[in-house]
């Protein structure tokens, strides 16, 4: 299935910001800080990870749905943020 290439970009883009998260996590790490503040980061990128994950799910029920209608456009709308609820 070929997914929006605004949506692809979009994850990729948070992608990108989990990379960085992640990096800061192994930092915090090596560096002694407080178990509290490594795992509120760790759980920060977790949801940042389901999103994306949410993100590319949505988009691929609307290929599924898609009829290029302004009701189609808000469906998927409405399913990602029913998603992003299970995050």
């Amino acid at each position: 299935m070929e997914l929006n290439e605004d949506v692809l970009a979009d994850v990729v883009k948070r992608l990108r910001r989990v990379q960085g998260q992640v990096g800061g996590l192994v930092q915090m790490i090596e560096s002694g800080r407080d178990c509290k503040d490594v795992i509120t980061q760790l759980a920060a990128a977790s949801r940042a990870l389901d999103r994306a994950g949410f993100k590319l799910i949505a988009s691929g029920l609307e290929k599924c749905i898609s009829d290029d209608s302004e009701q189609a456009a808000a469906d998927r709308a409405q399913l990602e943020k029913l998603f992003l609820a299970l995050a």
